[in-house]
C-alpha cells in the first residue's frame, strides 16, 4: 500500500487471482474432520498476472524474449507463447501453454541475452476448483551467466493432463518429471520413462492432489489398531 499526498491509500501491484476456497484447516475432502476447523472457510489466492517494472536485474528480460521469438522460424509470437507475465516478491513468472513450453524453454536456453542454462526442477500443483486448468506443472529455470531465475508454469485439464516433456531441453529434469506424475498424474509427453518414482507401480491414484482421501488406510502400532480418518468421529 502507499499514500498518497491527499491522505488517500491506494494497493499497490495486481489483484490477487483466488484460485479456489478451502474450508477446513487443511482443505481436504472426502474425509471426516477430525480437526474441529471445519468451519473454517477462506479463499486460496495466487498472485495475478501484472506488466512490469521487473526485479532488480532482470531488465530487458521479456523485451529479449520478444524478439527472439519473433527471429526464430516457426516459433510462436510473444502473444501466444507468453500467456501472461506475473511478478511478485522479487521472483518472475511466465504462464506458457502447453503446445509452446518446449519452444519458449528452449530460447531462453539457448539464446547468449538470456541463458537459462540450469533446470532447478519441475513440481505440480492441483486447483480442482479451477475448471480447465486443475492441474499446473512449475518449472524453475536459473542462468548461471546472469544470475537470475525464471519460473514457467503450464497448465493442463485434469481430464487431460497432458503437458510436453522438457527433458530434450534440459535432461536433469528426468527425475522431477516422474514425481510430478506420480503424485500428481500430470503426464509429460515426450519423457523416455515417465514411470512411479516413489509409490508402488500398483498404487491407486494421485496422493498429492487435492481430492486424494486423507487417510483411508488403517494403522497398527505394538497390537493396536488405529481406525483410519475417514471412519473416524467426525466434528460438526
Amino acid at each position: 500500500m502507499t499514500d498518497d499526498p491527499d491522505g488517500t491509500v491506494e494497493p499497490v501491484g495486481p489483484p490477487p487471482e483466488v484460485v479456489r476456497t478451502r474450508h477446513g484447516m487443511f482443505g481436504s475432502a472426502g474425509s471426516g474432520d477430525t480437526s474441529g476447523y471445519g468451519r473454517i472457510t477462506r479463499p486460496v489466492t495466487m498472485p495475478g498476472p501484472g506488466d512490469e517494472p521487473m526485479p532488480d536485474g532482470y531488465d530487458g528480460v521479456l523485451t529479449r524474449l520478444r524478439t527472439a521469438l519473433d527471429e526464430h522460424q516457426g516459433a510462436p509470437p510473444f502473444a501466444e507463447a507468453v500467456r501472461s507475465v506475473v511478478v511478485h516478491r522479487g521472483e518472475v513468472t511466465l504462464r506458457v501453454p502447453r503446445q509452446h513450453v518446449v519452444a519458449v524453454a528452449r530460447l531462453l536456453r539457448d539464446d547468449p541475452s538470456l541463458r537459462f542454462e540450469m533446470c532447478l526442477g519441475t513440481s505440480g500443483v492441483h486447483f480442482p476448483e479451477d475448471t480447465g486448468a486443475e492441474l499446473r506443472a512449475v518449472t524453475h529455470l536459473q542462468s548461471i551467466t546472469w544470475g537470475r531465475r525464471l519460473r514457467l508454469e503450464t497448465h493442463c485439464p485434469q481430464a487431460d493432463p497432458h503437458i510436453p516433456s522438457l527433458i530434450s531441453v534440459y535432461p536433469t529434469v528426468d527425475w522431477h518429471e516422474r514425481e510430478t506424475f506420480d503424485f500428481f498424474g500430470i503426464v509429460f509427453d515426450g519423457h523416455p520413462s515417465l514411470t512411479r518414482i516413489e509409490m508402488p507401480d500398483d498404487w491407486d491414484g494421485h496422493p498429492q492432489r487435492k481430492d486424494y482421501p486423507l487417510g483411508g488406510i488403517g494403522v497398527e502400532f505394538l497390537g493396536a489398531q488405529v481406525a483410519p480418518p475417514d471412519s473416524r468421529r467426525s466434528y460438526s
